[in-house]
């Protein structure tokens, strides 16, 4: 009896970011494109040999991305935007035009790129594709061909991974001027890829892993039932090749009665996050077809209970057999740390051995395929893992009385501000004093390669801390006086004292470890190192209000922001401790958040914003679950934040999502403000507008900040008008769509000066038009 082991994908960073460091030296010219291509390829190499080492009976290839992988299906099959195609550039350089945009003033370029989305209900950002009513699809690339052959060529047994075509259209959007839906290119789009699959089995591939993803969500099964039959039909005509149907992030639900039907070899099983599926499953996939069985979460950082999930493993073999069994992951591993090993000596022992990133997931995968076949093989393994396990949960570190019986003696009076919206806001005005349609940004400004070594430096001892205090006011000094000279409104002090906004954070509170390199892919070469709550938070110390009271005394005549990061967002962009509800961690934080609120209104700061760019993130994939989850998420931004006078501003921020599904929940913030994302998306937000109405003030984005291009004046200017429409003057701001983090100096100060200069326009004519 043998029992096949495998992931879905691995991280494609590398240990310590090589991937990021081969890109931005491609950007920056500092590497040739030969460079970044064998450089990458080494990358895979490495990542294949340690996937073989822990002994998987197939690595997935296809996985690695530049980029973005959806960026990377749509330009293997020639979804290539006209204004990108109208560039006198090909390859790589087009591709990385899509993914950043591409502006060269001395050639007179300025082209925008693609928007940008979170991945279903991750912190990972997908491109989105255009589809135009006369798209021509194309095999443009063979890429996910190139990178098989190599590992075919080192010996390892590989598994080509591709986006299926439904999921891809799914997430792509309709190109402005276009009216048709992207799923109805669906007929077109398939015979490449079956141009794409014939060249792989040409090739010697055996297996195919076809990702779709858009499975773990709500679909009409008209429409889409259809649309999968069909591609898989077609599919089904590449002999030689076997397909495994992959989904994951959720239960397939309702799907699964139809998708156990569609011409595959196998399909795969989220059997942590979908792990209510398991009993219809295995009474309703046929048994001629593979269930790859998700079992360690790709999802989370804490060590599998293996002897939990040996007892899944073994209700499936029972019913399937062994050799229609495969042991996996529950998705691509993309979304953990690299590995352990780099933490050792970082981390205490205990939390260590509570810890297992990509590295250990795997070893997780095929230690518990060999003890489903002969558990003594891995006796020690087990024992071990059993060991652990407990440790966490028998832990005095975990639970703080205090904290848990803080939250459960609060009423609902902890959940309301002292007055209504229209009545704050007349309060607001007198004691702020802004003009009509104030500017601001939304918190952070450049992170300078200076302001990175002067951080290094003093985590090395070569600068003391008076020293480092001293280099970062005069850093904050320099944001505030600039802001100020630009004619910007109400200001921040650029938080340069911050690696992350959640970390930071993290940092201050008790319940929270830090890794050393526990990188994660958030986009492009962006990476994050989240927090990971072990126990109970709580909050020991203010961890704001002496920055902000500096910040506020180098600008006495315009108010400067409190800048936190609110109670949801510190949740989902941390890894989180899985043995109590998300909606009590979430509690515990919002606790911590209040204690400063007050303290930042105590000390004098007038305006405070609470950033909640990951509310609509943490949205459930299934409609079923959105009202419990909207429900505790708005309560512990409003816990949060009400602790405060009516005069007291509060802010917020939201980005990178459609917020149509939760406009509502938003209106229920009941914030003062909101900042949120929308140069990117077409303007969608002004449907939401429309439909929902919105009576508080609000700053829809006038440019990306994710892309290194300055937008124009009369670009800006067309996108502010058209705000205008929907929005009352008086409740209109101007803003960027998001913190200034990972731009350069140069073209922050340009773009801001026209953001500037638009608002001043804007209020001149104004003023004309009620004169």
């Amino acid at each position: 009896m043998s029992i096949k082991s495998t992931i879905l994908g691995f991280p494609r960073m590398g240990s310590d970011r090589q991937l990021k460091k081969l890109v931005e030296g491609f950007w920056a010219n500092k590497i040739t494109e030969q460079d970044l291509i064998e450089g990458s390829k080494k990358l895979r190499a490495e990542h294949w040999a340690l996937q073989n080492q822990y002994g998987l009976t197939q690595v997935p290839v296809g996985d690695f991305s530049y980029y973005d992988q959806v960026l990377d299906a749509a330009f293997t099959v020639g979804i290539i935007p006209e204004r990108y195609q109208q560039l006198d550039i090909a390859g790589t350089q087009a591709y990385f035009a899509m993914a950043r945009g591409l502006q060269d003033k001395s050639i007179n370029v300025d082209v925008p790129s693609l928007e940008m989305k979170k991945w279903f209900d991750t912190n990972y950002h997908f491109m989105v594709p255009e589809i135009s009513d006369e798209q021509r699809f194309t095999l443009h690339s063979t890429k996910v061909v190139e990178e098989f052959k190599e590992a075919r060529a080192l010996g390892y047994s590989a598994r080509p991974v591709i986006l299926g075509p439904v999921s891809l259209l799914a997430l792509s959007k309709p190109a402005k001027g276009s009216s048709s839906k992207p799923l109805s290119h669906l007929a077109s789009l398939v015979p490449v890829y079956v141009e794409l699959l014939g060249q792989l089995a040409a090739a010697g591939a055996e297996w195919v892993q076809v990702d779709e993803p858009i499975l773990s969500l709500d679909l009409d099964a008209t429409t889409y039932q259809p649309a999968f039959e069909q591609t898989f039909a077609e599919f089904g005509k590449v002999s030689g090749l076997k397909f495994l149907l992959t989904s994951y992030f959720d239960r397939l639900g309702d799907n699964l009665a139809w998708a156990a039907t569609l011409p595959v070899h196998g399909i795969h099983l989220d059997l942590v996050r979908g792990e209510a599926d398991l009993e219809a499953a295995l009474a309703t996939i046929p048994k001629s077809k593979i269930i790859s069985a998700g079992l360690i979460n790709g999802r989370n950082i804490w060590k599998a209970n293996l002897n939990k999930q040996l007892q899944v493993l073994n209700k499936v073999i029972a019913v399937r057999g062994a050799d229609n069994v495969w042991v996996n992951s529950s998705c691509s591993l993309l979304h953990v740390p690299h590995s352990l090993k780099p933490e050792v000596g970082h981390l205490d022992d205990e939390t260590l051995g509570w810890l297992s990133f990509a590295e250990e997931k795997i070893e997780e995968v095929t230690v518990l395929a060999a003890a489903a076949v002969d558990s003594t093989t891995v006796q020690t393994q087990l024992q071990s893992n059993a060991e652990k396990v407990a440790s966490r949960q028998t832990s005095e570190r975990i639970t703080r009385p205090a904290v848990q019986q803080r939250l459960a003696a609060l009423d609902r009076s902890f959940y309301t501000r002292k007055a209504p919206f229209t009545e704050r806001q007349q309060l607001q005005r007198a004691a702020l004093k802004l003009p009509i349609f104030p500017t601001t940004t939304i918190g952070s400004f450049p992170q300078t390669a200076e302001v990175r070594k002067a951080r290094a430096q003093f985590r090395k001892g070569a600068l003391s801390k008076d020293q480092y205090s001293e280099f970062l006011d005069a850093e904050t000094r320099k944001c505030i006086e600039w802001q100020d000279q630009a004619g910007l409104d109400v200001l921040v002090h650029g938080e340069f004292e911050r690696t992350d906004m959640v970390e930071f954070f993290g940092e201050h509170l008790e319940g929270f470890v830090f890794t050393k390199k526990g990188w994660v892919q958030s986009y492009g070469s962006r990476c994050v190192k989240p927090p990971v709550i072990y126990g109970d938070v709580s909050r020991p110390h203010a961890m704001t209000v002496d920055v902000a009271k500096f910040a506020q005394s180098c600008s006495p005549s315009k108010p400067v922001k409190g800048m936190l990061t609110g109670p949801v967002t510190i949740l989902k962009w941390s890894f989180v401790r899985d043995d109590q509800p998300l909606s009590q961690t979430a509690g515990q934080i919002a606790l911590a958040i209040r204690d400063e609120v007050v303290d930042l209104e105590a000390a004098g700061i007038k305006v405070i914003q609470v950033d909640e760019p990951a509310i609509r993130e943490g949205l459930p994939l299934r409609k079923a679950d959105y009202a419990a989850y909207l429900e505790w998420s708005v309560d512990v931004f409003r816990l949060a934040t009400t602790g405060v006078s009516n005069q007291t501003q509060i802010h917020t921020h939201f980005c990178y999502s459609d917020f149509n599904e939760i406009f509502t929940a938003i209106k229920s913030l009941d914030a003062d403000v909101i900042t949120i994302e929308n140069s990117k998306s077409d303007l969608k937000l002004l449907g939401a507008l429309e439909t929902h109405g919105y009576a508080a003030e609000i700053g829809p984005g006038l440019y990306d900040i994710h892309s290194p291009r300055v937008p124009s004046v009369e670009e800006m200017a067309a996108r502010f008008a058209a705000l205008q429409k929907y929005i009352p003057a008086e409740n209109l701001w101007a803003n960027p769509d998001c913190g200034l983090k990972t731009r350069g100096w140069p073209e922050v100060k340009e773009s801001l000066t026209n953001l500037v200069a638009v608002a001043v326009a804007a209020r001149s004519q104004h003023a004309q038009s009620h004169a």
